[in-house]
């Protein structure tokens, strides 16, 4: 009974560290993607972390209730799409992150790109 325990204790310390893994890939992501996008802002690293915490919530709740990645090479064009949207609207969520219409385009782009090159999967 107590090597079960200790087996589920070690496989939560696990997941708990793959969670941390994927925010700070996807914060890498982001950040890249700010930087090559015109029009887009992210003013500091506090900005930069809840901007990532509020995409994944985003992208989770889109997964969740239309079955579609918000990605954008998850689903063609829709995921583009989606990956467009969700950053822009992510702007309404937090201080200090500024995107335009154009710029949530063209970094729905450089973000696919760069999350293609960044190991991990940065779904939740």
């Amino acid at each position: 009974m107590s090597n079960v325990q200790g087996t589920h204790a070690k496989s939560g310390a696990s997941s708990m560290w793959q969670i941390v893994g994927r925010m700070i890939a996807a914060a890498v992501v982001l950040a890249i993607t700010a930087f090559f996008t015109p029009g887009f802002t992210i003013n500091n690293i506090w900005t930069l972390a809840i901007a990532t915490v509020v995409l994944s919530v985003i992208d989770y709740l889109v997964i969740k209730f239309t079955g579609l990645h918000a990605s954008p090479f998850g689903k063609g064009f829709v995921g583009f799409a989606l990956a467009a949207i969700t950053l822009y609207v992510t702007q309404f969520f937090v201080a200090g992150y500024s995107i335009s219409w154009m710029a949530a385009i063209i970094g729905a782009l450089i973000y696919g790109v760069v999350d293609y090159f960044i190991p991990g999967n940065q779904q939740m």
